[in-house]
């Protein structure tokens, strides 16, 4: 049997597997050494083939499929620095818990650690950032080199969706020459032709009488509130929402938490805390007794610091995942369940709560401070508080909104309130970094109806390649740049107390051009002139195809000014209507 039917067989069995556990997407970095995979990928009719010759720009593509689907994604690459470029997606996709298949082509054992061109040491090159790794053998057509090949297929799969979800590496070594025998048996199985082996995960969860005691401990606790951050699970909005209705406890949503927008019920919801949890007066009003925490932590800074000062509170942190998100040491205990079935089933044990005056007292403030953003709603500059405010009313029905870090996730937890237009909200919030944003949305776009990105300027320099992937297969997106030449959030770190260098290090000004870019990749740049040109731009959108960037030009000192003029304000009127409170 010669070399280039083992390597046929193999890799085609590794591919046919893939296919049957649900793999429907992969995105290939071209290069020599991955050229059997890759050809084999090509060639199969059920496989969604991405081609992206940036490598670091590729994996956050991945990523961004696999967000959208909540599927794992393939990403495939040569040898080399290749793979070392995936690095920053993969970091990403441990921490927000995304499923990925990193398959990395390697040299073959006798050309590692000799000085072999394009040939660098692959083995756990992600170390703990991935939730497995093997370096898979080399290529047989043998009867059991087969069946290894498509039980490690089957089993990294499992692994990439098993909660929590993450990154599985393979490494594949492959000897020249490296083109594979292409005919029609190609992915004919000859044993279990439906899937060499099905692996049966499930969700976690504790025993009913966990329940019960958590049941007759809520009973007894009027002052309580539940804090969500990052979720994912469709079904997990009505659960939690009736849950804090049998209560009485208002629902503090993170806007990723996918409570802000939708059908379910937004009574309970809260959502201005990032403004109103900075005034002293409120945090010793609304000072709880209890507190259920849902999902990654909340991207708010004062809320964080607000669990911290309740640090004698009792604090259940559920985690459908079985992690340990609980940075400030705060729990008194840790659930691993799936977060919808603990609702779910925590309802069956609870009695009604009759008193809702802590709730009402949540509202109120939270009603104020809304009503307050008036200062927001009502400046005439462009402004990047403002913008967030008004987005809600901007975007069309059942799209989605994907976010930038630094200041402009900060700004749509401050200001993106709630509504009934079904509106998702994405971010790569795992590692929180601003690397790959612009290719992630652009990934989770290839399966996400009307998606607009919005981010800074500094994060849309950083990814700028990234626009090739809409260019090269016809996607839509729409991007608004807020532009204020440069990191705006350090305006309102301890950093801007130290204007020396601060515009050197910090400020770090780029003065560019976006237009140019834009063009070079066919897309449509316009630059924003006030609002009503914004409106006008963004109603058009619902209908307009490939890449469209508006630019909005804003200055960070007058944003800061802002910011705390906003949240002087709001103060004294939560100060007063708390003394009023007291009598």
């Amino acid at each position: 049997m010669n070399h280039q039917e083992s390597l046929t067989a193999y890799i085609a069995a590794f591919v046919a597997e893939l296919v049957l556990t649900g793999v429907t997407d992969v995105v290939v970095s071209p290069g020599s050494r991955s050229t059997p995979m890759a050809m084999v990928m090509a060639e199969h009719p059920d496989l969604n083939v991405h081609i992206h010759v940036d490598e670091r720009s590729a994996a956050f593509f991945g990523l961004g499929i696999a967000k959208a689907k909540n599927k794992p994604v393939a990403i495939l690459c040569t040898s080399g620095t290749a793979a070392a470029n995936y690095f920053p997606a993969i970091v990403e996709a441990k921490y927000s818990r995304v499923p990925l298949l990193i398959l990395t082509a390697d040299r073959p054992h006798e050309l590692r650690e000799v000085g072999a061109p394009q040939a660098i040491d692959q083995l756990h090159l992600y170390g703990h950032h991935v939730k497995w790794f093997a370096d898979m053998a080399l290529p047989e057509k043998s009867n059991e080199m087969i069946r290894y090949a498509r039980t490690i297929c089957a089993r990294a799969a499992a692994i990439a969706t098993q909660t929590p979800a993450g990154p599985v590496h393979l490494n594949f070594p492959f000897r020249e020459p490296l083109i594979p025998k292409m005919d029609k048996t190609l992915f004919e199985l000859s044993e279990r032709p439906k899937g060499y082996v099905k692996v049966h995960n499930s969700h976690l969860d504790v025993r009913d009488e966990v329940f019960k005691e958590i049941a007759e401990f809520l009973n007894e606790k009027e002052k309580g509130i539940i804090v969500c951050g990052n979720i994912s699970d469709e079904k997990f909005a009505k659960a939690v929402t009736s849950l804090a209705d049998r209560l009485n406890y208002p629902i503090l949503a993170d806007p990723l938490s996918q409570l802000r927008s939708g059908e379910h019920e937004l009574e309970d919801i809260i959502e201005a805390y990032d403004t109103f949890l900075r005034n002293k007066d409120a945090k010793t009003f609304l000072k709880p007794d209890v507190v259920l925490r849902f999902g990654a932590m909340p991207v708010s800074k004062a809320l964080t610091i607000f669990l911290k000062e309740n640090h004698l509170a009792d604090q259940f942190v559920v985690d459908g995942g079985g992690g340990w998100r609980d940075p400030s040491a705060l729990s008194t205990n840790m659930i691993f369940c799936n977060e919808t079935i603990f609702c779910e089933k925590l309802l069956t044990y609870l009695d009604t709560n009759t008193s809702p005056r802590f709730l009402e007292d949540w509202k109120k403030i939270n009603q104020l401070t809304k009503e307050n953003m008036t200062v927001i709603r009502d400046v005439t500059e462009l402004s990047e508080g403002k913008l967030f405010n008004q987005l809600a009313d901007l975007l069309p029905e059942e799209s989605t909104l994907f976010v930038g870090n630094s200041m402009p996730i900060r700004d749509l937890d401050s200001f993106f309130l709630s509504n009934n237009k079904s509106i998702k909200l994405m971010a790569n919030r795992g590692a929180n970094g601003i690397d790959g944003t612009v290719s992630t949305a652009i990934g989770a776009a290839v399966y996400t109806r009307s998606l607009y990105l919005v981010l800074g300027d500094l994060t849309f320099f950083h990814d700028l390649n990234g626009l090739i992937a809409a260019k090269l297969y016809n996607i839509d997106i729409q991007i608004i740049v807020i532009n204020n030449n440069g990191g705006g959030i350090f305006s309102f770190l301890p950093q801007s107390e130290h204007p020396k260098h601060f515009e050197l290090l910090f400020g770090t000004p780029l003065n560019i051009d976006f237009e140019h870019a834009v063009k070079m990749f066919n897309g449509q740049y316009t630059k924003i002139i006030d609002w009503d040109h914004l409106g006008t731009l963004l109603e058009q959108s619902k209908n307009q195809k490939g890449i469209h960037v508006y630019e909005i030009n804003t200055n960070r000192d007058r944003n800061r000014d802002e910011h705390r003029d906003f949240w002087l304000s709001v103060s004294r009127e939560i100060s007063n209507l708390v003394n009023e409170a007291k009598g």
